[in-house]
């Protein structure tokens, strides 16, 4: 059982995932901001640029199946902190890669250890941030991911001064690792002590497999509870909530703007304001969803959600003029903004199992984030972008007919009501 934690310890606990998560957003902003710049410091073509980040992808999902062996064996307070120190590496060793010494060798290299880190992050950082909502009894993972979305513009916004002045991807790069590595040290000094896993996986394994009053059970025992979770039915269930919904941000993200240049006569401007209304929509209802979660709970948030990106989608495919495609990509970024989550809260109803499932649900919506796009890509190259979109109307479906499995646990203390 989770200790109950005072009011203080929790603020400042709580203050500190959200630096992490905005820690997170903001290292991979500063990345996919200064792409232009790498391929134009390492003369290298878009294959290249393909090929480095399928290493970077790759290297997140290893980081997502590593987490839980991670968390078993230190707790997510260090290894929060040992993952954020990865990733700021990776970022720097990238941008000196780019930048000053002009190797692809170390491009790769250091995407690798960024993706890894990010990977890992993201599962323990999830972990953390549902204990803290059960803590609070209140539907507040949302709102965690919205410092994400912030981090992420703020890393946007510095990306773009830094190219307009032309400051370069080792010095930027460089800077913001070093500023992430500050950030660690002060944020991991508010997490309290206590490894999530250990603590509670240790007394569900105990439970299990050791008599009431035996000792603790090591690490492998723990993480045998952990990796459990992939032989659990809801694990798969709230595997296609996630996948439909890391389907429609992932699509939008590369693929809206594009449609809206390509295929509705709107300039490369108005794609870009397209792709900020999507993602203002998005965040926006992560700041103040989580009310409305706790009010009407999980299950009917999710379907009206999956309703309104259905919506939004045949919109954007189907509208007729501007207005309506700026209509439809609102109600995009409404529909997919909770369903990624309120999937890992629903992932971590169990203190015990939470750092398992929620890695197992994650490497499902992450594979489909990461992977989804460039198969959209490779659809399109044979039937169009518009056409290929129809896909994401199907799988957002899918995830609102999966909601259910969404619905608290038995004895769950979370916000989200019993509904």
């Amino acid at each position: 059982m989770t200790d109950v934690l005072s009011r203080s310890v929790y603020l400042r606990w709580r203050n500190a995932v959200f630096a992490i998560f905005a820690a997170s957003g903001l290292s991979i902003a500063t990345w996919a901001a200064r792409v232009p710049t790498i391929k134009e410091d390492l003369g290298i073509e878009n294959r290249e640029i393909g090929l480095a980040l399928l290493a970077m992808g790759i290297a997140s999902i290893l980081g997502l199946s590593a987490s839980s062996v991670i968390i078993a064996r230190l707790g997510t307070r260090t290894g929060m902190f040992g993952v954020l120190i990865t990733l700021s590496i990776g970022l720097a060793i990238l941008g000196l890669g780019s930048g000053f010494f002009h190797s692809y060798a170390m491009l790769i290299v250091g995407l690798a250890l960024f993706g890894f880190g990010n990977g890992c992050l993201d599962v323990m950082m999830n972990v953390d941030g549902a204990a803290i909502e059960t803590q609070s009894g209140k539907t507040i993972l949302p709102l965690f991911h919205a410092f994400f979305s912030f981090g992420t513009v703020i890393g946007a916004g510095l990306g773009a001064i830094a190219a307009s002045l032309r400051i370069g991807v080792a010095i930027h790069a460089v800077t913001i690792a070093s500023l992430i590595v500050v950030l660690a040290i002060v944020a991991i000094a508010n997490v309290p002590r206590r490894a999530v896993t250990d603590a509670v996986a240790a007394d569900s394994a105990s439970a299990e497999t050791a008599p009431a009053d035996g000792p603790a059970p090591g690490w492998r025992q723990r993480l045998a509870v952990s990796l459990s979770a992939w032989r659990e039915p809801r694990t798969y269930t709230l595997g296609i909530i996630m996948l439909g919904m890391a389907f429609a941000e992932g699509g939008a993200n590369d693929w809206l703007a594009l449609g809206v240049v390509e295929h509705e006569g709107g300039t490369a401007a108005i794609g870009a304001a397209a792709l900020t209304v999507f993602s203002v929509s998005m965040t926006v209802v992560r700041v103040f969803g989580g009310p409305l979660v706790d009010r009407f709970g999980r299950v009917a948030t999710l379907r009206v959600l999956a309703v309104a990106a259905t919506a939004g989608i045949l919109l954007f495919i189907l509208a007729p003029n501007l207005p309506l495609v700026f209509v439809g990509a609102a109600l995009w970024g409404i529909g997919a903004s909770l369903g990624f989550p309120l999937g890992m809260s629903a992932a971590a109803d169990d203190p015990a199992h939470a750092a398992a499932r929620v890695s197992a649900a994650a490497t499902i919506g992450y594979v489909a984030f990461l992977c989804g796009p460039p198969i959209l890509g490779f659809i399109s190259d044979h039937i169009g972008l518009l056409p290929t979109l129809f896909i994401l109307v199907v799988l957002v479906a899918a995830s609102g007919l999966a909601s259910s499995a969404a619905k608290p646990l038995p004895g769950a203390k979370v916000g989200a009501g019993r509904h």
